[in-house]
């Protein structure tokens, strides 16, 4: 019996010299903003801490010459998030990035993939049930 392997995939990060970065994890932080309207909100669904989504906030604030996220304090209709237009097309440009990434090497992943031993799609299979 074969079981699915998950695709291998080349995972995108830009280093900005000298200790910030660009990557999924905040890209990603940036979409669930966007869709929840809130910087709490995304935090809980990448399984982090309100602080820890907060301090990403503020480094991609900080990156840039234009903030990625606006933000509201609470009060009547409560606080909130907004990612702003910089926001929006910095998610756009880093994704089209990701799949002109994957495209430029697609003949080396495939070629990875027919020599990637089954026993190593097994035990990684067996890391990402154990972390759900």
């Amino acid at each position: 019996m074969s079981e699915s392997r998950p695709d291998l995939r080349p995972v995108l990060r830009i280093d900005f010299p000298p200790a910030d970065r660009l990557g999924r994890g905040k890209i990603l932080l940036l979409e669930l903003i966007r869709e929840t309207g809130s910087i709490s909100a995304a935090g809980r669904a990448m399984d982090m801490s309100y602080r820890r989504a907060w301090l990403l906030v503020d480094a991609l604030n900080r990156m840039f010459s234009e903030p990625s996220v606006d933000t509201q304090r609470g009060g009547k209709q409560g606080g909130g998030a907004l990612v702003t237009p910089f926001g929006e097309e910095l998610i756009r440009r880093y994704r089209e990035m990701e799949e002109k990434a994957r495209l430029a090497i697609g003949e080396d992943l495939a070629w990875l993939e027919s020599v990637r031993s089954s026993e190593a799609s097994t035990d990684a299979a067996e890391t990402v049930s154990k972390q759900a």
